[in-house]
């Protein structure tokens, strides 16, 4: 287990400017509220929500504010508690989950609210980094589609939230997964992870509109995996590239009533083929962050050692070294020419 490192000063990485890094000390806190703990980060992974911030300035509608401390996946040591704290104590290790909260809504009280989780022996704080974008996989799979045991599953993105999405699937009892993805590196590995098909997507033909190419790519897929056979069509499809081709090739590929859920971000405005979700009887959900129970069931997921966090880690990089993980992400591969699936950074006392 990693030591506890306890901070004397509070050193920051900010973005200075887009795509502009720039280091600077603060001051250092110390007092939290009677309810609240203070964390000094340790590990901090990089999330493509983090490179879209840092490579447009923007974050979702709203312009981001300079300077600001990106960096939203992370696990480090208790510092401080609050006078009423009874369940955390100094030098703990724990998950955070990001977030700010009102607690007074109807989702603050419905216990949306727990923003900080001890880690058990066993699982290290780079898993503990992890346990952000795993959280937010279980509320795709558990939470929102409530995927039932044996389903037939497809993935579309073989990033990060992707794998993890698959692992949880298959965790959870998925009796196929498809992936598919444009990058053949990133299906070979979505393969050995949790992968049972792999597909990569076909090119469009010249003057090929979105529909037609959806039209024609789901159908191909079902030829190559036998989709149409009875007890083999896609019971569950998830979207985690938000590429509209993805989407429309997603609705096509679900099955008669059938869920598809739609987890990446992409364009504000998409073309869906409505027809087709009407005639099937397809439910179409919407998937954002995590919700009560998230956090725990990835961290027992863990713990029992039903998904693997560690084999996501391809790059780590020391906090004076940050500017370089952010170009990893942004290229998808390292200094090393490996791919770059999650790329850890330190914290300044790791």
């Amino acid at each position: 287990m990693e030591p506890a490192n306890l901070p004397s000063a509070n050193y920051v990485c900010i973005m200075q400017a887009k795509g502009k890094l720039g280091w600077e000390s603060r001051a250092l806190l110390t007092e939290p509220g009677p309810y609240e703990v203070v964390v000094a980060p340790q590990k901090t992974g990089i999330c493509g929500s983090d490179m879209h911030v840092f490579l447009s300035e923007s974050a979702g509608k709203d312009a981001s504010k300079k300077p600001i401390v990106l960096g939203h996946e992370s696990a480090g040591f208790v510092t401080n508690v609050g006078s009423q704290v009874t369940t955390l104590k100094v030098g703990d290790r724990v998950a955070m989950e990001p977030g700010k909260y009102c607690l007074r809504c109807e989702f603050c009280k419905g216990g949306s609210s727990d923003v900080c989780y001890k880690l058990p022996d066993g699982i290290s704080l780079e898993e503990g980094a992890l346990i952000e974008p795993l959280a937010v996989a279980i509320m795709v799979v558990s939470s929102v589609a409530q995927m039932p045991h044996n389903a037939n599953v497809t993935v579309f993105g073989a990033g990060p939230v992707g794998l993890l999405t698959m692992a949880v699937a298959k965790a959870l009892g998925a009796r196929r997964i498809l992936a598919i993805d444009v990058q053949e590196q990133r299906l070979a590995f979505a393969k050995e992870y949790a992968a049972t098909d792999i597909h990569s997507s076909l090119p469009k033909e010249a003057g090929e509109d979105s529909i037609t190419y959806a039209q024609r790519h789901a159908q191909a897929i079902s030829d190559k995996f036998g989709l149409d056979a009875p007890g083999r069509g896609m019971d569950l499809v998830m979207d985690c590239s938000g590429a509209e081709v993805c989407i429309q090739t997603g609705i096509f590929l679900t099955k008669r009533r059938g869920t598809y859920v739609q987890v990446g971000a992409g364009m504000p405005n998409v073309l869906v083929p409505m027809v087709t979700v009407l005639v099937k009887e397809i439910r179409i959900k919407g998937s954002l962050r995590y919700g009560p129970g998230c956090y725990d069931m990835a961290i027992d997921l863990v713990h029992q050692g039903r998904v693997q966090l560690k084999q996501l880690i391809t790059h780590r990089f020391p906090f004076n070294q940050a500017d370089l993980a952010f170009k990893t992400t942004k290229d998808g591969v390292g200094p090393d020419g490996r791919v770059a699936i999650k790329t850890i950074i330190d914290g300044p006392t790791a």
